[in-house]
């Protein structure tokens, strides 16, 4: 399957899981550190299974690759990132949430920019401009 389609199930899977994740978090009268520790126990379980086949190689990956996972994956997204979208969740609507919170991608075209020497292009610009538009449109429309 080509990558954009990857892409738009993730925002798929993200978006219905959001409305989820909400819901539990309501109904359960659950704190948002709870909602996202059954989450992540869940998503440990499903991708522990899946990805058993590759664990043979994690004591022969590079050290600095591992750091950048643990760090950008684990500590930031994994935990300091679903921490603040859950709180976010918990505390106001979900379309008032969600295009905010999904505003990642202008951090990561950012970050290619600057420290991948990623290119900046008119269509870039325009792309960033555009999203950003929509969230406020959205968001305080």
């Amino acid at each position: 399957m080509k990558p954009q389609l990857f892409a738009l199930l993730t925002a798929f899977f993200w978006g219905v899981g959001g409305y989820f994740e909400k819901k539990g978090l309501h109904l359960g009268n659950l704190s948002p550190q709870m909602g996202i520790t059954i989450r992540t126990f869940i998503a440990f379980l499903i991708l522990g299974f899946v990805s058993f086949p590759q664990w043979k190689n994690i004591p022969h990956t590079n050290p600095k690759a591992l750091l950048y996972m643990v760090v950008g994956g684990g500590v930031m997204a994994g935990a300091a990132g679903m921490l603040c979208f859950y709180t976010a969740i918990k505390g106001a609507p979900l379309g008032k949430v969600m295009p905010i919170a999904f505003t990642s991608p202008l951090f990561g075209v950012i970050m290619g920019i600057l420290f991948a020497g990623e290119p900046l292009t008119f269509k870039t610009i325009a792309g960033m401009l555009m999203t950003v538009g929509g969230i406020v449109l959205l968001t305080f429309g």
